[in-house]
């Protein structure tokens, strides 16, 4: 490879430089502290392990695998067992291991997290192959109290990061879709057909597809489901209105809309019953938060019950994640005072340092006497310089 190439890095990968690195770095622990002072526990994972563990599915039984993540995961062969390994793609199949094998603990516990995943493709347009993922997950409680909690945990992350205008929340519950397609005995490749319309939010398509389905007319109202769910469950079949899990899971719809709307009146909320992000890998309640002008979501999460299955204790489980590199694209850059001081190792001068870096300031001293006191040659990020007045040692803007 030619010199003038090696210092190139892969597409999706990139160097986080001083100014925007100290922006997430500030961001990433008032996250974590928030999400400390709400019970969830820190926790760090590896970043390579076997790679059944990191490909987890929610019924293994059934031969479902989380194909999505499959994809995403780079994966390699362990030198010492020859085993196949992956590098994690996302954080919470490590965190469902913790909770059935490495800390397993009678009812609720919750865990949060904040570290580097590998994807083999970037998951959106200009998306890091590189994210940052921040989350929190909560196991061991099956009621739509732990999804409210998880759905305030995550607005509330947001909050914090200073993104609170003109958000949008989308609810979902791929349970509705599921346990239709269970009621009317939809054949594997017949869902797969309506899943990928649903994706493509193609109504024509979806109309000319109901036409030959049993209680096709089902389908088409969770097409038009919006904040009137009551309203839309009356459209449906008598068939599907018997049946407990889709009624459960527009209750839970209509509950978690209420509480959005009383709670944070300032999000803009809507429902898509055909949102199935995660299809195979959620099992009920989803939810995603986007900004304008952004295709991907600021945040997302949902219930994946069920998760901890392949490591032999399935449990209740929900929880969310975001990326701190996407989040702090929409924050102005940390701003922070800088200082440089001249050399020199004058009592008053290294007091006046000591002083500087005890309040929170950037110290950075030139090496030498000969050193020009300038801040592109000592710190190009300098706001700030030291000077000698009458009364001491003083700073002044730069």
């Amino acid at each position: 490879m030619p010199v003038a190439e090696t210092w190139l890095l892969p597409d999706g990968v990139a160097d986080i430089l001083p100014l925007q690195a100290r922006t997430i770095e500030s961001l990433r622990q008032r996250l974590l502290n928030t999400l400390a002072s709400r019970g969830y526990a820190l926790v760090y994972t590896p970043f390579i392990e076997y790679v059944e563990s990191l490909l987890t599915s929610n019924d293994v039984n059934a031969g479902i695998n989380n194909h999505d993540l499959d994809l995403v995961t780079f994966k390699l062969i362990d030198q010492l067992t020859g085993r196949l390994m992956g590098v994690r793609a996302d954080i919470t199949p490590q965190v469902a291991r913790i909770d059935a094998h490495v800390n397993p603990t009678d009812g609720v516990a919750r865990y949060c997290y904040a570290a580097t995943v590998l994807h083999t493709r970037p998951q959106g347009l200009s998306a890091s192959r590189t994210p940052l993922q921040i989350g929190a997950e909560l196991f061991g409680h099956a009621g739509i109290e732990a999804d409210l909690e998880m759905i305030d945990l995550m607005l509330t992350v947001l909050a914090e990061a200073g993104l609170t205008e003109k958000l949008h929340l989308d609810l979902g519950h791929v349970a509705v879709f599921r346990a239709l397609a269970v009621a009317t005995g939809l054949s594997s490749e017949q869902e797969q057909i309506l899943f990928d319309i649903y994706q493509r939010k193609s109504i024509p398509e979806l109309k000319e597809f109901c036409l030959d389905l049993p209680h096709g007319e089902d389908f088409l109202v969770l097409g038009r489901l919006g904040h009137d769910i009551s309203a839309l469950t009356e459209q449906l079949s008598t068939q599907a209105k018997l049946h407990t899990d889709v009624l459960s899971a527009l209750d839970q719809l209509a509950t978690a809309l209420a509480h959005v709307q009383t709670h944070w009146p300032h999000i803009n909320v809507g429902v898509d019953a055909t949102e199935l992000r995660g299809y195979y890998y959620h099992t009920g309640l989803v939810f995603a938060v986007y900004a304008p002008n952004f295709a991907a979501p600021l945040a997302k999460g949902g219930r994946y019950d069920g998760v901890g299955q392949a490591f032999g204790r399935a449990r209740p489980a929900t929880g969310f994640s975001c990326d701190l590199y996407t989040l702090t694209g929409y924050l102005p850059e940390d701003v922070q005072k800088i200082i440089v001081a001249p050399a020199g190792r004058d009592a008053d001068l290294l007091s006046a340092i000591a002083s500087a870096r005890a309040d929170g300031h950037v110290v950075a001293q030139a090496l030498s006497v000969s050193e020009k006191l300038n801040a592109l040659e000592i710190n190009q990020y300098a706001t700030h310089t030291f000077v000698k007045d009458q009364s001491g040692w003083a700073t002044i803007a730069l």
